[in-house]
């Protein structure tokens, strides 16, 4: 009961009993155990397949006679058998995704990567394994083996189960997606010493997208992982806040006066919002940022039953979604300072067809404007009435939402002597994600600076505020940690990808922070919601977004650490993705 019982150290605790941008990683396995067989196991016939003549990326979603079950039939680099047939992360359909000859396949959605061969996962969002099972052809018919039950759930638990041992501490802190990808990651790659997790998020790690795209609060929904799961693979969760870390003695102290040991230490504190440091808004009541379930919470209350007046300060993805998400039967406006929403990430065309997109759904937008100050209510002076803008405007408001971008959630080092933060706060880091300068110490997720090393990224310094990438930071990390030697053995690199619900479900992949983009390539047609905008450095493709075109992003994500992008050029001339085939 050692996890549980810390896990409430903080009486307001909510317990519940229930996933880069590329660069070039260490390679670390993920130890899933690939072998379903079990005393269960028996064949069952496919329906309407008579033949495993599959070619190498070639891949069929199939019916399992007898079970109410499907299952995906593949070749995934000359070996033909049976997987799962849905992704783990959101139940996107495999078949619509991208199998690489080599066998990596990649979900349609939201780019999370599996191993073909063996069902493993290799990048995130996805947390759980595929199934594998043996397929054999005979007397013009095609059967695999498995047990039912295996079957049915179409996907399997990493190995986590463990007693932690003596000797090395891994210690860390925070509470999000990169800490979930470092603790499965170091159980997974056979660390068997104690893990301690310090977060200060008053519940254990959640799918945050879910609180932009959806404003949802139910943590049954939102934690990804249970308390009893964490307790299995031995992971002691402490809820509280760190207030300095002593690189030299190696210790970390929480601000409840807790001190805790490490041998190595991974930071992953993530981000906090930025407020408008203007009239009004910091003393005012209904005026909100999103960072937690918390906030949502709070934003859900002051909308109550709904009919009122929301004013969205900002036009980032946060900002584009809570408008999204709180568009019916409210009256929402969104204030940008841009030409168009999202006009420095996607440029104006892209900006534009997503602005007409979402006043579809009745929101109101002032771009190109400046903030002035935010004035109380008539009927009560303690909360918000109005956002007045420099223009004169004058906007009505129930509450206010911000959504103007955040910084790195590094205060706790600020004062720090043996630690250099960069200018934004950040820490930098190297491919394996260690700090530089400092020894046995991790930094993850929108805290940390890491080379770049995609199209045209040279090696430039970034940091990607994705929630996948954090997830696979973790993991990146946590096989360093693990094993230095067997991670620097073979470099693998994969491609940064994020999605966002904009009125319809928006795809990224690539990364244009460390060349930036000088032209746009948009293929489709955005009247339509159905297009592809690549994103160009002179010939050079750095990135794309798209709607309605899956699984481009997929073919794009697969494309990308291979090399193989086409040129501008020949993508101006019309050439299709998906006609390139299975990546090799």
């Amino acid at each position: 009961m050692r996890v549980l019982s810390r896990l409430v150290r903080n009486r307001n605790t909510q317990i519940t009993a229930s996933g880069l941008p590329l660069h070039v990683r260490p390679f670390v396995p993920r130890f899933f155990a690939t072998s379903i067989t079990t005393r269960m196991a028996q064949e069952y016939k496919l329906k309407g397949v008579t033949s495993l003549d599959l070619k190498p990326g070639d891949k069929q979603e199939v019916e399992v006679e007898g079970l109410d079950a499907k299952v995906l039939l593949l070749n995934a680099g000359g070996v033909v058998q049976a997987t799962g047939p849905r992704c783990t992360h959101y139940g996107a359909p495999l078949v619509k995704g991208v199998l690489g000859t080599d066998g990596k396949l990649t979900c349609p959605w939201h780019g999370a990567c599996f191993n073909g061969k063996t069902g493993d996962v290799e990048d995130a969002p996805a947390l759980d394994a595929l199934p594998i099972f043996k397929a054999t052809e005979r007397d013009g018919a095609v059967y695999i083996t498995g047990e039912a039950a295996t079957i049915k759930a179409g996907h399997r638990k990493p190995k986590f189960k463990c007693k932690a041992t003596g000797g090395d501490k891994v210690v860390i802190v925070g509470g999000g997606s990169g800490t979930l990808g470092a603790v499965e990651g170091l159980r997974e790659t056979g660390y068997t010493g104690p893990i301690t997790v310090i977060s200060n998020e008053g519940y254990l790690p959640i799918d945050r997208p879910k609180l932009s795209k959806a404003l949802l609060t139910d943590l049954n929904k939102l934690q990804w992982r249970d308390a009893e799961w964490y307790k299995e693979g031995d992971v002691d969760i402490v809820q509280d806040e760190v207030a300095g870390v002593d690189f030299a003695t190696k210790t970390v102290s929480t601000k409840s006066g807790g001190k805790f040991a490490y041998s190595k230490l991974i930071l992953a504190t993530g981000a906090t919002p930025r407020v408008l440091p203007l009239q009004g808004f910091k003393v005012l009541g209904n005026i909100f940022t999103l960072r937690n379930v918390r906030d949502a919470e709070n934003i859900n209350r002051a909308i109550g039953e709904k009919g009122k007046k929301i004013v969205i300060v900002g036009s980032s993805f946060i900002g584009m979604e809570l408008a999204v998400a709180t568009s019916k039967d409210n009256d929402v406006t969104v204030v940008g300072m841009e030409q168009v929403p999202l006009q420095r990430v996607l440029g104006e065309k892209v900006g534009g067809a997503i602005q007409k997109l979402v006043e579809s759904k009745g929101v109101k937008f002032y771009m190109s404007a400046g903030v002035e100050k935010a004035e109380p209510s008539g009927s009560d002076p303690s909360v918000v009435g109005s956002v007045h803008l420099k223009d004169g405007t004058k906007l009505d408001a129930d509450l206010v939402i911000l959504g103007v971008g955040v910084v790195p959630a590094t205060e706790y080092l600020k004062d720090n002597s043996v630690v250099r933060l960069e200018e934004d706060g950040s820490l930098k880091v190297d491919e394996s994600f260690s700090v530089v300068g400092l020894k046995d110490v991790y930094a993850i997720g929108d805290i940390a600076s890491f080379p770049y090393h995609g199209p045209a990224g040279d090696g430039k310094y970034v940091r990607i505020e994705h929630w996948n990438v954090a997830q696979q930071a973790g993991r990146i990390a946590a096989g360093h940690i693990t094993n230095p030697a067997r991670a620097n053995l073979k470099s693998q690199p994969f491609a940064p990808i994020f999605w966002s619900a904009l009125g319809a479900q928006m795809r990224y992949s690539g990364n244009t922070q460390a060349s930036g983009f000088d032209d746009v390539v948009v293929q489709g047609s955005f009247d339509e919601g159905k297009w592809v905008a690549y994103y160009t450095k002179g010939e050079t493709v750095v990135a794309m977004a798209s709607m309605g075109k899956d699984p481009v992003m997929a073919q794009f994500a697969q494309l990308l650490p291979l090399g193989k992008l086409p040129s501008k050029s020949e993508l101006q001339k019309g050439l299709d993705l998906l006609s390139l085939g299975p990546p090799n």
